[in-house]
């Protein structure tokens, strides 16, 4: 089933039983992109009997869609946000479900020399100094916010940057798909990465700043604030994504041998 919301990229949902129970939850891109939902999705449904319908959007308009109730759980991948998500009364609570991190990839010849920094803010500071194409997601996302804040840790302001500042407005697989085409640098989420299948002449070029942690974290909406939302279906999904199972194939998921996620859920 596919659906279009204010401008979301895709829908994607796992088809079951005209009866199964059915749930909508809004996902960023970029766990779309990793291919995980994929792996998730059928043993979901195998193991509760939910239609999971997924509205991919970045995290900013997945928040926007928590708010306006028009789903009834959220997973999205910035902090900030989320808690402002709940304290706004919008979102039941967090909980932390996986992370992995962000890396800054590039052409091979890395003509900015971010391969060579030592944290991600000289990485910024290389590509401010150097002024080689950047590909920005622009669209509010997780990946953007922490974009934004890893140029303004590097005390730069991407509004007074010229035309080698390409913001797409767009999700991580177009911000991939441009930076390709145009031999440039991105910021990415490992996963979609590894999942790339259009890599041109990027290469990962630097990672492993603790700065780029990234955490993915669920967010029930408020049955308070929206009465429609099915407060215990969305509770067992909750607990299924906490499960051992769910920390099987989240942990075991991988692309050439390499893990996208690593599932950190407290019990």
């Amino acid at each position: 089933m596919m659906r279009f919301i204010c401008g979301a990229i895709a829908a994607l949902a796992l088809g079951g039983a005209a009866s199964a129970a059915e749930l909508k939850m809004a996902v960023t891109t970029s766990f779309h992109n990793s291919g995980l939902a994929q792996v998730l999705l059928p043993q979901i449904q195998a193991d509760l009997g939910l239609d999971l319908q997924l509205l991919v959007v970045g995290t900013g308009q997945a928040i926007r869609l928590g708010e306006a109730g028009d789903v009834d759980a959220i997973l999205v991948h910035s902090k900030a946000a989320e808690e402002a998500f709940v304290a706004e009364g919008h979102g039941a609570h967090r909980r932390e479900i996986m992370y992995n991190d962000f890396v800054f990839v590039g052409p091979v010849t890395d003509p900015a020399g971010v391969a060579a920094s030592g944290s991600a803010a000289e990485a910024m500071q290389k590509l401010a100094a150097e002024t080689p194409v950047f590909v920005s997601r622009g669209d509010d996302s997780g990946t953007h916010k922490k974009e934004l804040s890893l140029w303004a840790s590097a005390q730069l302001v991407p509004e007074t940057f010229g035309s080698w500042y390409r913001a797409v407005g767009a999700g991580m697989g177009a911000a991939l798909n441009t930076a390709a085409g145009l031999n440039g640098y991105v910021l990415s989420d490992r996963a979609s990465w590894l999942n790339f299948a259009n890599p041109g002449d990027l290469t990962l070029l630097f990672a492993g700043d603790p700065v780029l942690f990234n955490q993915y974290t669920f967010i029930p909406v408020n049955p308070a604030r929206h009465p429609h939302v099915p407060a215990d279906l969305v509770a067992q999904l909750e607990a299924w994504l906490v499960s051992d199972t769910a920390k099987m194939l989240i942990n075991d998921y991988q692309i050439d041998g390499e893990q996208l996620f690593v599932f950190n859920a407290a019990p």
